[in-house]
């Protein structure tokens, strides 16, 4: 009997796969790590008169800096704590 196919390397059946969590590696996973680094960067540097906008959308300027949470004034005599995780951006570093 003749062979008419050779044994293919089970390595080059990987291959394709491999080629595809390169990829993905590159255009999701590395990409998406940098901005979680800088966002972990920007609540670690919090500081009191930041002006910050919350996930939820809530407008406010920070009034004290906890380990985890801060202190917002949102208006006039109105005081919310939240987590700093919340916050979505620093829309005017205070002073």
């Amino acid at each position: 009997m003749p062979q008419s196919a050779q044994a293919v390397n089970p390595i080059v059946n990987l291959l394709p796969l491999i080629f595809i969590f390169v990829i993905f590696y590159f255009l999701l996973i590395r990409p998406q790590k940098s901005k979680e680094k800088e966002r972990q960067k920007m609540i670690a540097n919090l500081n009191k008169n930041d002006e910050i906008v919350t996930s939820s959308g809530i407008h406010g300027t920070i009034v004290n800096v906890k380990e985890k949470t801060v202190i917002l004034r949102i208006d006039d005599n109105v005081k919310i704590e939240i987590e700093n995780n919340a916050i979505a951006y620093i829309k005017k570093q205070g002073a």
